[in-house]
């Protein structure tokens, strides 16, 4: 018994690729605490809790700041008007909220506050 070789007709189409899923990424410093694929749509806390990864949280509004979390790469972006629990000196240290913050493609976060 001998193997054919696979042959494709133009009628076949190759099997289409997946492209990765993007992913989020919890951080201690350089400790990784837990990663999971992003749904698009849901909040930084929503991942982390999908992950096992406690980030603590209060008003789940943006008022209070209790969630403050540090994005090391990747892109959350920013409401057009700040909510109180953030300030723009905080922003450019990579300060987000994440109860409100909607990760988009690959992220790495530190649970830890930008200092």
């Amino acid at each position: 018994m001998s193997a054919q070789p696979a042959s494709l007709t133009l009628e076949d189409t190759p099997a289409a690729s997946t492209p990765p899923a993007a992913v989020i990424r919890f951080l201690k410093g350089p400790l990784l605490l837990g990663q999971c694929a992003v749904n698009p749509g849901e909040t930084i806390v929503d991942h982390a809790n999908a992950c096992g990864v406690r980030i603590p949280t209060n008003c789940t509004s943006g008022t209070c700041g209790t969630c403050m979390v540090s994005l090391i790469l990747g892109e959350v972006p920013l409401p057009e008007e700040l909510p109180p629990g953030l300030d723009d000196f905080l922003v450019e240290e990579g300060a987000r909220l994440g109860c409100i913050g909607i990760p988009r493609g690959d992220v790495d976060i530190d649970i830890r506050p930008p200092i």
